[in-house]
């Protein structure tokens, strides 16, 4: 049977080349905190329990974590401190009160995002049982990082840090990655061993791989060439270049699948910030024009077509519809439905609940929350539609609302097949326009109106004649 896996996660650092007033694990990537991306990881690989090492800003870092994670995630998640900080051995010295001993235990930092699961189930199938595995990855310039140091026969004996490397193993061009998989039971007894005799007086955690030679566990290496995937961030510059490595990745995955976009280095496919796993899901011929940012749930049916500097999330797109440019989509938990063939934008807004049918028309300004429109319905010009149901064909006017709430409550519009509203019209809720009917602009309607009518609902226009208008006077 395989032994259970308890993943370690080392957050405690300050993160002091952040320069920012937020820990350095919830520095987002991809729209999602550094060490959300490696608490999905532990999701992935179906772990026991997760132990966070928590340091500098450790109540923010814990809320932001246990508010991001519910017992769906299939995991205990626990959170142990490190204070001060002395060193990543110090750091899983912590872990160990709440380690079970008859597991497998992957250690793993918070700054390093983008190690895939795939990746560290091989680590974990190469230690097996009884081995402890390392994860390493050959850099042509391996500065700052710890250097795997091998026997004749290939066999790792020990992992020398930066500071405390020879000469001749600094030309090492093996590295380690931080990352680990040991047996609990041997983890244990090896911490408690280790001192900060070294260049920095700190506690490495690397120090128990010689421990392991020395009592004749085996250690192996497996070793990748992404180095992506073990890539951490210590500052800004690098926080860009891995969220711009990251998206490239994702974007050629999507070109690879028939995806057209215009400019795979302006592709942004970005998680989504209330915990929803972003996904893009699109059909044959999908073209997407530069700058546009995808979250959350996304469905883009086939022939379909996004303009540029759209941000588009959790809706479901049919096919052969037309996303014009700078439209913002936002279907949040009730999602957004666009059917085929819609027109939409540019500078359109659909909000939770929006629901539009084939060749339903959404032009520039107008927005569209919590209602239907029925196929061939258009609203093209500066507009609000909020909490209606709207029939086929109706042909919703310039600066027209439904007036929806009265300060209290939500009440419905709506709008029957046919209809025909005028610019700067006022439907004040609850209130239905009947089949057929027509409503003059600038109307403010507060009754339902009968089918195939028309409605006027506004003051008399006044002429007058003989009127002057006013002279400003001349200052004394």
């Amino acid at each position: 049977m395989t032994a259970p896996l308890d993943i370690v996660i080392m957050a405690a650092g300050k993160g002091t080349r952040m320069k920012s007033r937020h820990p350095k694990v919830l520095q987002k990537l991809a729209g999602r905190a550094l060490l959300q991306h490696v608490l999905d990881t532990a999701t992935s690989l179906k772990a026991r329990s997760a132990v966070v090492i928590t340091g500098h800003g450790a109540a923010e870092v814990e809320a932001a974590i246990a508010g991001a994670n519910s017992a769906e995630a299939g995991f205990d998640l626990l959170f142990v401190r490190q204070e001060p900080q002395l060193g990543t051995g110090h750091a899983v010295q912590q872990a160990v009160p709440v380690l079970k001993t008859d597991g497998m235990v992957v250690v793993l930092s918070g700054d390093v995002p983008l190690t895939r699961a795939d990746t560290l189930q091989a680590m974990l199938d190469a230690a097996g049982s009884d081995k402890m595995a390392l994860l390493t990855v050959s850099m042509p310039d391996p500065t700052g990082y710890g250097r795997i140091v091998r026997n004749e026969a290939g066999t790792v004996q020990r992992i020398v840090e930066q500071k405390d490397a020879s000469q001749a193993e600094q030309a090492i061009t093996e590295v380690y990655s931080g990352i680990m998989a040991v047996p609990a039971k041997h983890l244990t007894a090896w911490l408690a061993k280790l001192n900060n005799h070294n260049a920095q007086s700190e506690y490495y955690l690397t120090d128990i791989v010689a421990m392991a030679v020395a009592d004749g566990v085996p250690v192996v290496g497996h070793r990748i060439s992404d180095v992506l995937q073990v890539a951490g961030i210590n500052s800004p510059l690098q926080l860009a270049q891995l969220e711009r490595a990251h998206q490239l990745g994702q974007a050629q995955v999507l070109m690879e699948q028939g995806v057209r976009l215009a400019d795979p280095a302006r592709f942004d496919l970005r998680d989504d910030a209330r915990g929803t796993k972003a996904s893009l899901n699109c059909g044959q011929d999908v073209e997407i024009d530069a700058n546009c940012i995808f979250t959350g749930k996304v469905s883009i049916g086939a022939g379909a077509r996004i303009g540029a500097n759209c941000h588009i999330s959790n809706v479901m797109i049919a096919e052969d519809a037309v996303i014009h440019p700078f439209t913002h989509i936002d279907g949040e938990k009730a999602g957004v439905q666009v059917g085929q063939g819609a027109l939409i934008g540019p500078f359109a807004r659909l909000r939770p609940g929006a629901t539009l049918g084939k060749e339903v028309h959404i032009g520039n300004f107008v927005e569209v929350k919590n209602s239907t429109l029925a196929d061939g319905a258009k609203a093209n010009h500066l507009a609000y539609l909020g909490d209606a149901t709207v029939g086929e064909r109706v042909n919703y006017g310039a600066g027209s609302i439904t007036a929806n709430y009265d300060g209290v409550n939500k009440h419905r519009t709506v709008i029957e097949a046919d209809v025909h509203i005028g610019s700067n019209c006022v439907l004040v809720a609850p209130v239905t326009i009947g089949a057929g009917g027509t409503v003059g602009g600038g109307s403010t309607v507060t009754k339902s109106t009968p089918e195939n009518a028309l409605t006027v609902a506004r003051g008399k226009q006044v002429s007058l004649a003989s009127w002057k208008r006013p002279v400003k006077q001349p200052k004394l």
